[in-house]
């Protein structure tokens, strides 16, 4: 029976608060344990949707920005990862699951890599223009920063793509 104290409850269930062990636990102690989001772009012509539907699955690399290498640090295994075509129409175009911890770029030690899983596409694509236009999320990355890669969502982004689309936003 939950006594109220997570330490508790986490010693008890055997969960291990890894967000808590890196120093990105929420200032609500009942959230370490909720998946979070966040969105990498890939060029369709380097890398589609449609390759990662194919394949399945498919290890996130290549990122050399530090914030951006940041945002992939912070992933654990369930989060889920919009994908976003960054060339032609820029828009959302899918979702997937990481399925891994962070890791070390083999090719670059200044990066990380992560395993990712495709879910399903996000049909229609919600495009840039469209997020512009809502002025909702003026403040967030995608807006302000054109050329970061990979970076967390904000909640009250996921609340909103959910009624924007009628695919599943889990």
């Amino acid at each position: 029976m939950y006594n109220g104290n997570i330490g508790w409850w986490a010693s008890q269930t055997g969960a291990v608060n890894n967000r808590a062990q890196d120093g990105i636990l929420p200032h609500n102690p009942l959230c370490w344990f909720s998946m979070r989001y966040f969105l990498a772009k890939t060029d369709p012509e380097t890398y589609a949707v449609d390759q990662l539907a194919k394949e399945k699955k498919t290890v996130w690399d290549g990122v050399t920005n530090p914030q951006a290498v940041r945002a992939i640090r912070e992933m654990r295994p369930a989060d889920r990862v919009l994908i976003y075509h960054s060339g032609g129409q820029a828009a959302i175009v899918g979702l997937a699951k990481a399925t891994s911890e962070p890791r070390p770029d083999p090719k670059n030690p200044k990066s990380a890599v992560v395993e990712l899983e495709f879910l399903r596409r996000i049909d229609p694509p919600v495009t840039l223009a469209t997020i512009k236009q809502s002025h909702l999320f003026d403040d967030w990355a995608l807006v302000r920063q054109g050329r970061l890669s990979t970076m967390a969502v904000p909640d009250e982004f996921i609340e909103w793509l959910r009624g924007q689309t009628s695919a599943k936003i889990d």
